[in-house]
């Protein structure tokens, strides 16, 4: 008997806090009005998506452990929109994924939004995939809670931190290429991601969907078109095609990042560091959604710049100012073809170099050639910033 006053204590906090975050969620809905676009238009009709983009778009709520575990799925999003509730549930604010896990927005979330399981052993061969129906839609957003706006770009905000994008619109890019050597490093911390299988681009997948060792099908493909592009504009490339995450998933980063740090020292012409994943939307009844745009036209992946922060990272709004140019250059040339770029308190081994940025090209619902057309769009596009720093 004495513990059922603690149970209605925590009934009654919890449904409180379902309620009050309930209201936050329909505030920004109702106060965003018809700007948020495509995309976020269904989200009352649709919770699977909401769902879906919710866990992707704002990763997992409060960690592990601790009271938010007890919440249901709904409960999790809701109160995920609100950093009082957030704080006030967790004691301490967000935490974001450890490093070594799934640090690209925890892809294929299951309904308890639980990272996508390590892949381990060898790969499995499997029959060539059958095409994904994913359902589209195109991301785009106009303010909200959460989101800082400077220049006509937004940034979603998943930390505790104080964001000034005017300020670090108005520092400028403190960085200066010169041709004594690569200016750009591409890398593949999560090497193995890849796309859904369409016409002739099918592949063996290796340790579950949506991850090959096949280069040809992989993010490394991606890398290559950029590298490509690159160089046509008259930068000079160095694509590290390491998969860091086969055998051993956990750990990538660690791995991906000592990596770094050797061509840095090697090749201390090397400004610009480009860590090339791809994102995932899936909802909780297994609808895949992609994320994609129209580029002259023809369906081209949505892409995302993705920030790390933290303590071990303070130097971040150096890379802030290099992306929120990046972003201003797609914005220009290529309207909805970048989602928001996102804040999180994770380092992604960008406290490395001040050049450094994570790029989600696509979701995982997205076919190969989609993500390819928006590697050349986004190197089109960063590449006039890039020249500009020489």
């Amino acid at each position: 008997m004495g513990r059922r006053p603690i149970l209605w204590k925590r009934l009654l906090r919890r449904c409180a806090a379902f309620f009050l975050g309930t209201l936050a969620v329909v505030a920004l809905l109702a106060g965003a009005g018809g700007g948020l676009g495509q995309a976020l238009l269904a989200l009352g009709g649709e919770p699977e998506f909401a769902a879906a983009l919710l866990r992707s778009e704002l990763g997992a709520a409060a960690g592990q452990g601790g009271v938010m575990d007890e919440l249901d799925l709904w409960e999790r999003l809701v109160v995920d929109q609100s950093a009082l509730l957030r704080r006030g549930l967790s004691g301490a604010g967000e935490e974001e994924p450890e490093e070594g896990t799934n640090l690209d927005l925890l892809p294929q979330a299951s309904a308890a939004a639980t990272p996508e399981p390590a892949p381990t052993g060898s790969p499995t061969p499997a029959p060539a995939g059958e095409s994904v129906q994913a359902v589209e839609r195109t991301l785009v957003v106009s303010g909200g809670e959460g989101y800082e706006e400077a220049e006509g770009l937004y940034l979603y905000n998943r930390t505790d931190l104080s964001v000034d994008m005017e300020a670090a619109w108005n520092a400028g890019v403190d960085i200066t290429l010169d041709d004594s050597g690569p200016q750009i490093l591409l890398v593949h911390t999560h090497g193995s991601e890849a796309y859904a299988p369409e016409g002739e681009d099918v592949y063996v997948p290796s340790d579950g969907n949506s991850r090959t060792l096949d280069e040809k099908y992989n993010v490394v493909r991606v890398g290559d078109e950029m590298a490509e592009v690159f160089t046509e504009m008259g930068l000079t490339v160095l694509h590290d095609r390491t998969l860091y995450d086969y055998p051993e998933y956990n750990g990538a980063y660690s791995r991906s990042g000592a990596a770094i740090q050797s061509y840095l020292e090697e090749y201390p012409s090397i400004r610009l560091v480009l860590d090339i994943h791809r994102d995932a939307l899936v909802g909780s009844d297994g609808t895949v959604y992609k994320a994609v745009t129209t580029v002259d036209g023809e369906k081209t992946a949505q892409v995302m710049l993705v920030l790390g922060s933290g303590s071990g990272h303070p130097n971040w709004q150096e890379n802030l100012a290099l992306a929120l140019r990046v972003q201003k250059s797609l914005d220009t040339l290529y309207p909805t073809l970048a989602r928001p770029i996102t804040l999180r308190g994770s380092v992604y081994n960008q406290d490395l170099s001040p050049g450094s940025l994570l790029v989600e090209v696509g979701t995982h619902g997205n076919t190969l050639q989609e993500a390819l057309r928006a590697a050349r769009c986004f190197a089109r596009a960063a590449g006039q910033v890039f020249l500009n720093l020489k």
